[in-house]
Protein backbone atom coordinates (compact mmCIF):
# COMPACT_ATOMS: atom_id res chain seq x y z
CA UNK A 1 0.00 0.00 0.00
CA UNK A 2 1.47 3.32 -1.06
CA UNK A 3 1.67 6.27 1.31
CA UNK A 4 0.34 9.70 0.56
CA UNK A 5 -2.63 8.56 -1.50
CA UNK A 6 -4.63 11.70 -0.70
CA UNK A 7 -7.53 10.65 -2.93
CA UNK A 8 -8.45 8.05 -0.29
CA UNK A 9 -9.34 10.84 2.13
CA UNK A 10 -12.41 13.04 1.97
CA UNK A 11 -12.20 16.83 2.27
CA UNK A 12 -12.73 16.82 6.05
CA UNK A 13 -10.04 14.16 6.55
CA UNK A 14 -7.54 16.12 4.44
CA UNK A 15 -8.28 19.24 6.48
CA UNK A 16 -7.83 17.40 9.77
CA UNK A 17 -4.59 15.81 8.53
CA UNK A 18 -3.28 19.25 7.52
CA UNK A 19 -4.11 20.75 10.91
CA UNK A 20 -2.45 17.92 12.87
CA UNK A 21 0.54 17.92 10.53
CA UNK A 22 1.15 21.65 11.06
CA UNK A 23 0.79 21.25 14.83
CA UNK A 24 3.29 18.38 14.91
CA UNK A 25 5.78 20.20 12.68
CA UNK A 26 5.67 23.20 15.04
CA UNK A 27 6.11 20.82 17.98
CA UNK A 28 9.20 19.35 16.31
CA UNK A 29 10.68 22.88 16.25
CA UNK A 30 10.08 23.22 20.00
CA UNK A 31 6.81 25.18 19.93
CA UNK A 32 4.14 24.67 22.55
CA UNK A 33 0.83 24.16 20.75
CA UNK A 34 -2.57 24.88 22.30
CA UNK A 35 -5.80 23.83 20.63
CA UNK A 36 -8.91 25.95 20.43
CA UNK A 37 -11.90 24.12 21.88
CA UNK A 38 -14.24 25.84 19.44
CA UNK A 39 -13.22 27.17 16.01
CA UNK A 40 -15.70 30.06 15.88
CA UNK A 41 -13.08 32.82 15.52
CA UNK A 42 -11.17 31.48 12.53
CA UNK A 43 -8.25 30.32 14.67
CA UNK A 44 -7.42 26.60 14.63
CA UNK A 45 -4.76 26.80 17.34
CA UNK A 46 -2.20 29.02 19.01
CA UNK A 47 1.47 28.27 19.52
CA UNK A 48 4.50 29.81 21.13
CA UNK A 49 8.23 29.23 21.00
CA UNK A 50 9.80 29.12 24.46
CA UNK A 51 8.67 32.31 26.22
CA UNK A 52 8.10 34.36 23.08
CA UNK A 53 4.81 35.77 21.88
CA UNK A 54 1.92 33.54 20.91
CA UNK A 55 1.06 33.09 17.26
CA UNK A 56 -2.47 32.39 16.09
CA UNK A 57 -2.80 29.94 13.20
CA UNK A 58 -5.56 29.23 10.70
CA UNK A 59 -4.87 26.10 8.60
CA UNK A 60 -6.02 25.68 5.00
CA UNK A 61 -5.43 22.76 2.67
CA UNK A 62 -5.68 21.96 -1.03
CA UNK A 63 -5.14 18.80 -3.07
CA UNK A 64 -4.32 20.79 -6.18
CA UNK A 65 -3.53 24.37 -7.07
CA UNK A 66 -6.52 26.66 -6.76
CA UNK A 67 -8.06 29.28 -4.51
CA UNK A 68 -8.42 29.30 -0.72
CA UNK A 69 -9.75 32.05 1.49
CA UNK A 70 -10.60 33.21 4.98
CA UNK A 71 -13.44 35.56 5.83
CA UNK A 72 -12.20 39.02 6.71
CA UNK A 73 -14.34 39.16 9.85
CA UNK A 74 -12.57 36.04 11.18
CA UNK A 75 -9.09 36.56 9.73
CA UNK A 76 -8.44 40.15 10.83
CA UNK A 77 -4.97 41.20 9.71
CA UNK A 78 -2.76 41.70 12.74
CA UNK A 79 0.63 40.92 14.20
CA UNK A 80 1.13 37.24 15.12
CA UNK A 81 -1.73 35.92 12.93
CA UNK A 82 -0.68 33.33 10.33
CA UNK A 83 -2.29 31.19 7.69
CA UNK A 84 -0.70 27.75 7.38
CA UNK A 85 -1.25 26.23 3.95
CA UNK A 86 -0.80 22.53 3.21
CA UNK A 87 -0.61 21.56 -0.46
CA UNK A 88 -1.19 17.86 -1.06
CA UNK A 89 0.39 16.20 -4.09
CA UNK A 90 -0.35 12.55 -4.83
CA UNK A 91 2.45 10.30 -3.63
CA UNK A 92 4.24 13.03 -1.65
CA UNK A 93 4.08 14.45 1.87
CA UNK A 94 2.31 17.82 2.08
CA UNK A 95 4.20 21.00 1.16
CA UNK A 96 3.73 23.48 3.99
CA UNK A 97 3.72 27.27 3.96
CA UNK A 98 3.28 29.68 6.86
CA UNK A 99 2.07 33.11 5.79
CA UNK A 100 1.87 36.11 8.13
CA UNK A 101 -1.46 37.90 7.79
CA UNK A 102 0.26 41.17 6.95
CA UNK A 103 1.07 39.68 3.51
CA UNK A 104 -2.50 40.62 2.51
CA UNK A 105 -1.93 44.32 3.29
CA UNK A 106 -0.70 44.78 -0.29
CA UNK A 107 -2.95 42.56 -2.45
CA UNK A 108 -1.52 41.26 -5.72
CA UNK A 109 -1.96 38.24 -8.01
CA UNK A 110 -1.19 35.82 -5.16
CA UNK A 111 -2.72 37.65 -2.18
CA UNK A 112 -6.30 38.64 -2.98
CA UNK A 113 -8.74 40.99 -1.26
CA UNK A 114 -12.39 40.53 -2.19
CA UNK A 115 -15.13 42.66 -0.68
CA UNK A 116 -18.15 41.49 -2.75
CA UNK A 117 -20.03 44.74 -2.18
CA UNK A 118 -23.75 44.31 -2.77
CA UNK A 119 -23.45 40.50 -2.95
CA UNK A 120 -24.31 37.72 -0.49
CA UNK A 121 -20.73 36.48 0.00
CA UNK A 122 -18.90 38.03 2.94
CA UNK A 123 -15.58 39.84 2.33
CA UNK A 124 -12.55 37.56 2.22
CA UNK A 125 -8.78 37.40 2.05
CA UNK A 126 -7.81 34.91 -0.64
CA UNK A 127 -4.76 33.06 -1.85
CA UNK A 128 -4.66 32.41 -5.59
CA UNK A 129 -2.40 29.36 -5.94
CA UNK A 130 -1.41 28.89 -9.58
CA UNK A 131 1.77 27.70 -11.29
CA UNK A 132 2.59 31.32 -12.10
CA UNK A 133 2.17 32.44 -8.48
CA UNK A 134 4.07 29.61 -6.81
CA UNK A 135 7.44 31.38 -7.07
CA UNK A 136 5.96 34.24 -5.01
CA UNK A 137 4.87 31.74 -2.36
CA UNK A 138 8.35 30.25 -1.89
CA UNK A 139 9.40 32.91 0.63
CA UNK A 140 6.71 31.53 2.95
CA UNK A 141 8.00 27.94 3.03
CA UNK A 142 7.14 26.58 6.46
CA UNK A 143 10.69 25.71 7.56
CA UNK A 144 12.04 29.13 6.63
CA UNK A 145 9.29 31.12 8.37
CA UNK A 146 9.40 28.94 11.48
CA UNK A 147 13.19 29.25 11.68
CA UNK A 148 12.77 33.02 11.66
CA UNK A 149 10.11 32.83 14.41
CA UNK A 150 12.49 30.78 16.57
CA UNK A 151 15.16 33.52 16.56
Amino acid sequence: MLRYQWTRLNKQQVGAYAEYFVKMELTMYGFQVYEAEVDDRGIDFIARFEYGPFIEVQVKSLRSLGYIFAQKKKFVLRENLFMAVALFTLGEPPNLYLIPSHAWQAPNQLFVSRDYEGLKSPPEWGLNLSKRNMTNLEQYRFDEVVSHLCQ
